[in-house]
């Protein structure tokens, strides 16, 4: 049987293809989520609090699912390289049902606690009622992001990215053309505000998850789905959080520090919230691209780590880390140049423009620092450790970020806040460093002393057949 083409292909030409549609796509997802809050800050500066605040809980909802789905890529990936097809199968559909299963309790938590959490940071009513709908339907709706994700995943692992692309771009699609639609009542439809963005939202979601379906079970040969007869594997759904499970926490520690960093923010004004909640919007933009690398280079670290060829893991790690680097220094230009115009996008006021211009320009100065670590991460997880990923994120952001920003708070003001994030960043390359030559020693070297795989010791044997007899076969 032919191998597949993760197996094969040059290193740096298949990180670009497997890579540069789901840039495309995660730039496309950033562009709809910085559109959708440039939209909510129409409405007015509240509203783009009230969503600044709901933030952490869908960052909560992201890290799930996609955490999830770093699960199931890796196993898929591994499997797919041992050549376990039926193994393969089993892990995909049991990826999508775990999937569905996480969207069932977001939903409950979100009619049961969403307006208390939102009440904890605010007393103002209209942010609170806002807060309160827009999370809602957000995590009501959850089953279409979280089976999107798995399905994405699952293409990534096959070596599909091009249907990522369209997945991601046609959810993205939907919602760029519904939020105005919705928010503002064009069309003679009525003006929902921000329960319209929230509807558009999902709505996207819903679609890019059907097209997900579809696309698997028309165009993926490896993967069948078989739902009808289907019963959850304990021992799959173990293997899959063995990996998953710590990513989950590692991404939902993003979802802690936001919470924290509001916490320390609101303490100064609610315009200060609504900065960070606009950093990371436009974040995205640098960070999506770099998701994007680190996304083509899972599902290939997992597979020649699962076919035993450590020069091929060592060649994508290392080509991924200077992309990682271009981006993130490209990235860094551009909020040192141009952070007023960035904010001038969200209607911000005199206040949001002296508070957000030095911060965009503070945090951006971590940006390359946290590429390489994010590169590093990933490989980590590639090879089914995905504990080192997690110690490393607890360290970053909640040992290091979270009392940096409260003792700077303290001292300087909040001005001096947003120093939090190089300096956390500047610990966790350290701490990476470290982890990375573990991972090397305890992981990679080893490969070179396992038997080879059979494509290449089929090259080997007809490579010794024509040396000279006295010369050992390999």
């Amino acid at each position: 049987m032919q191998e597949n083409k993760m197996g094969v292909m040059p290193i740096r030409k298949l990180l670009v293809s497997m890579s540069v549609p789901i840039m495309v796509s995660m730039l496309i997802q950033a562009l709809y989520n910085v559109v959708d809050s440039i939209f909510v800050a129409q409405i007015s500066e509240d509203a783009l609090t009230a969503v600044s605040l709901a933030y952490p809980i869908q960052s909560l909802l992201i890290a799930v699912s996609v955490g999830t789905g770093v699960g199931i890529n890796s196993l898929l990936s591994r499997r797919l390289g041992e050549g376990k097809l039926d193994e393969a199968n089993a892990t995909a559909n049991n990826g999508v049902f775990i999937a569905l299963m996480s969207s069932l309790v977001f939903a409950v938590l979100g009619l049961l606690f969403a307006r208390p959490f939102i009440a904890a940071f605010t007393d103002d009513a209209e942010i609170i009622e806002m807060g309160t709908v827009y999370l809602q339907i957000c995590l009501g709706l959850s089953f279409g992001s979280f089976i999107m994700v798995a399905t994405e995943r699952i293409m990534q692992a096959t070596g599909n990215p091009i249907y990522y692309m369209f997945v991601q771009g046609a959810g993205a699609l939907i919602n760029i053309i519904f939020d105005p639609i919705l928010i503002f009542g064009w069309f003679g439809l009525p003006a929902m505000g921000v329960t319209g963005a929230a509807i558009a939202t999902v709505g996207g979601q819903i679609v890019a998850m059907c097209m997900g379906l579809y696309i698997n079970h028309k165009k993926v040969k490896e993967i069948h789905f078989h739902f009808r007869h289907f019963r959850p594997d304990g021992a799959i759904i173990k293997a899959i959080y063995q990996v998953g499970f710590p990513s989950i926490i590692m991404q939902s520690i993003t979802s802690v520090m936001t919470i924290g960093m509001n916490a320390i923010l609101i303490l100064f004004s609610p315009t200060a919230v609504s900065v960070l909640g606009v950093y990371f919007k436009l974040q995205s933009f640098v960070f999506m691209p770099l998701f994007g690398v680190t996304n083509g280079l899972v599902p290939i670290v997992g597979y020649n780590f699962g076919a035993r060829k450590r020069t091929r893991v060592m060649e994508t790690v290392k080509f991924a880390s200077f992309l990682a680097c271009c981006i993130m220094g490209i990235g860094t230009l551009l909020f040192q140049l141009f952070p007023g115009v960035f904010l001038s996008f969200f209607n911000a006021s005199a206040d949001m423009l002296a508070i957000g211009i030095p911060a965009l320009r503070i945090i951006s100065i971590s940006f390359v620092i946290a590429g390489v670590s994010i590169v590093l991460s990933s490989t980590f997880q590639a090879v089914g450790n995905g504990v080192l990923s997690l110690v490393m994120s607890v360290v970053r952001q909640l040992v290091f970020l979270l009392p940096c920003a409260f003792l700077l708070a303290e001292l300087f003001g909040l001005n001096a806040v947003w120093f939090c994030f190089p300096i956390s960043e500047i610990c966790a390359i350290v701490l990476t460093f470290f982890l990375y030559r573990y991972v090397n020693r305890r992981y990679l070297l080893p490969l070179d002393t396992l038997p080879i795989d059979p494509v290449l010791m089929e090259e080997a044997v007809e490579e010794a057949a024509s040396e000279p007899l006295e010369q050992p076969l390999p």
